[in-house]
């Protein structure tokens, strides 16, 4: 009933439908799909437009932007206390809602976080204390090699994001394939545009699209825990490097095939399932339902995604409220992600390289792999679930392993597991998606279970 209220006001209202109006959707629309969605080649790889921009700007300041980011993260703490203060004190501004107060009034276990990130950062950038924080494997690999990448990648996505959102590339996209991805996947058609961004760019970003449209009222509970969790799939840029670092660039299509394959029937089974299938079809609560993909009887699927593009684009007078919203991207992810990434992936490569627990844990898929007919299982089967701490971690462990079909297995599978706690599952707890640590850890377990016995049965075919 509420979709067909809001159709009928849309047909009877189409005051939207001006020349300016159709302009501005179908140029912003373009330029986004450029920065966001189309792979294009660059320097011997491909990535999409915001990716060479961020890139460009990590490469230019590479040497400052472990010191800078360890500047924010300080920062990030001292704001956090005084806002903590400032609402124990009773300060008026301290009580208001806004965005300040979102940003650095939280809980006392996120606070503990951005300490902990901080912390690690001064211990890592001086080289202080104990060395298991601060070592290349553990902290060094966080400060050194992640942080820049993040900053960068989420200074630029998190600023021009309000372009892919806001001028009706989503609506536009998002029903004209909906007829592909609900009997498929049991989602909106939008979701495909998550997908193609993490695809073609990076995962992160992909979750990022999934948390502001479920927090904008585009995806339900359900909807949004299955996109973050099955179609936050890693680019191409960082299948190519995984594939190269574990010494079998020369079978990367065979490779990607097999990524695709498993990648597909994780998204389907997953879904459908628990934890997935038991998440509420509600809308975020601050938003309600905002999405309206179903076609009326009197429309033409690609007229009626032509009118709800322009409908949204028309919703934006000025430019000063995307900018705006570009900057509270950048500063909530600063400030706000990017000390979690440092604490807790920290942690988790500690308890990697520094503990036998993944070497535990991974005792029972010992007799599974040998009956499977991979070679060097000891080894491999610690690869198999180090995945969880940090996504290109089962590469360096099967880097050193002889068997290229187990280094094959090993490399595919790490790029199918897709929920790693070093940056997508930081950024899942962090959001308002309703996935906790648990859940988390089951639909990674659950992703495992799943794409390993194709991967094996694909494996075993392309080495007869």
């Amino acid at each position: 009933m509420e979709t067909n209220h809001s159709s009928g006001t849309h047909r009877s209202d189409m005051s939207f439908w001006t020349p300016a109006n159709k302009r501005k959707s179908l140029i912003v629309s373009v330029v986004s799909m450029f920065l966001f969605l189309v792979p294009v080649p660059y320097q011997g790889q491909w990535t999409i437009g915001i990716g060479i921009v961020a890139e460009a700007l990590q490469a230019t300041f590479e040497e400052h932007l472990p010191l800078f980011m360890t500047f924010i993260l300080i920062l990030s703490v001292v704001g956090t206390i005084v806002m903590k203060l400032a609402v124990k004190s009773g300060a008026d501004w301290a009580q208001r809602p806004s965005f300040t107060k979102d940003l650095l009034d939280v809980t006392f276990f996120w606070g503990l976080l951005r300490v902990l990130g901080a912390i690690f950062a001064i211990m890592t950038l001086f080289e202080l204390g104990p060395e298991f924080i601060w070592s290349p494997a553990t902290g060094g690999t966080v400060l050194f090699d992640l942080v820049p990448v993040l900053t960068t990648w989420f200074l630029i996505a998190g600023f021009l994001m309000p372009l892919l959102l806001e001028f009706g590339l989503m609506e536009f996209i998002g029903t004209a394939v909906r007829g592909i991805m609900r009997p498929l996947f049991k989602l909106p058609g939008r979701s495909s545009i998550d997908a193609l961004a993490s695809w073609m760019g990076s995962g992160t970003v992909g979750v990022l699209i999934t948390t502001q449209q479920y927090e904008s009222g585009y995806y339900t509970k359900r909807e949004a825990s299955v996109i973050a969790t099955n179609f936050s799939v890693a680019s191409i840029a960082f299948s190519l490097l995984v594939i190269n670092f574990i010494g079998m660039g020369h079978m990367f299509i065979q490779f990607y095939v097999t990524v695709i394959v498993a990648g597909f029937v994780a998204a389907i089974v997953c879904p459908r399932i628990p934890p997935l299938s038991r998440k509420e079809e509600t809308y975020y609560e601050h938003a309600g339902k905002q999405i309206t993909e179903e076609v009326p009887e009197d429309k033409s699927r690609l007229r009626w995604a032509a009118e709800l593009a322009v409908k949204k684009a028309s919703n934006v007078k000025s430019a000063g409220p995307i900018i705006k919203s570009g900057v509270q991207n950048v500063i909530d992810i600063w400030f706000g992600l990017i000390p979690l990434v440092m604490g807790l992936g920290t942690i988790a490569l500690v308890i990697a390289e520094f503990t036998p627990i993944f070497e535990i844990i991974s005792y029972p898929i010992v007799p599974l792999l040998e009956l499977a007919g991979i070679p060097e299982a000891v080894d491999a089967a610690p690869a198999m679930l180090v995945g969880f701490a940090d996504m290109f971690l089962p590469a360096v462990i099967g880097s050193g392993i002889e068997s290229e079909l187990t280094r094959f297995v090993i490399a595919v599978l790490s790029m199918t597991q897709l929920i790693y706690m070093s940056e997508v599952g930081i950024l899942l707890l962090r959001s308002k998606i309703p996935l906790n640590f648990w859940e988390i850890l089951i639909i990674f377990l659950e992703r495992t279970i799943i794409t390993l016995p194709i991967i094996i049965f694909m494996a075993h075919v392309f080495f007869f």
